[in-house]
């Protein structure tokens, strides 16, 4: 295993970064959980608006079930040394009634447009309370930069 040094980064050199990394990314691992059925997760193609992310997935999945259910979930970008883990609610939209600027901005980003497909989808948003970012262990320490949904300095 590879051990990588880093400086630690002032709480607004993190948060800039994560709003770089929402901003570019494309894929989030997505958990959530089910009272019967356990913890679930899954990645999907998701998009950042500025204030929410916003992915979809089928109408009919065991992720769909799990946020009807229970609404709470965490997100991961995929990369295990540069951190960033979300902390929110999903809100739930059949892909007929999303906010059309979301759906368009989806479709944009991904070339896809699930409300134009024959299966259901259901459109997720989650404006996150809390932000937690770091790299490796130097960061460990102040790696919150969101809670109760406003950005620290």
């Amino acid at each position: 295993m590879e051990i990588m040094e880093t400086a630690r980064r002032r709480t607004s050199e993190r948060v800039r970064d994560t709003l770089e990394r929402l901003a570019a990314e494309r894929y989030v691992w997505l958990s959530t959980s089910h009272p019967e059925h356990g913890p679930h997760q899954v990645p999907l193609w998701f998009l950042w608006d500025g204030r929410a992310v916003w992915m979809c997935t089928g109408a009919a999945s065991p992720t769909a079930r799990n946020v009807r259910a229970e609404p709470r979930v965490r997100l991961a970008l995929p990369d295990a040394f540069d951190v960033v883990l979300l902390q929110g609610e999903a809100e739930c939209f059949p892909d007929q009634e999303v906010p059309s600027e979301a759906a368009r901005a989806f479709a944009d980003r991904f070339g896809w447009d699930p409300r134009r497909g024959e299966d259901s989808f259901l459109y997720l948003r989650v404006v996150p309370g809390t932000v937690r970012a770091w790299h490796g262990e130097p960061e460990l320490r102040g790696r919150v930069v969101m809670r109760d949904g406003n950005w620290l300095e």
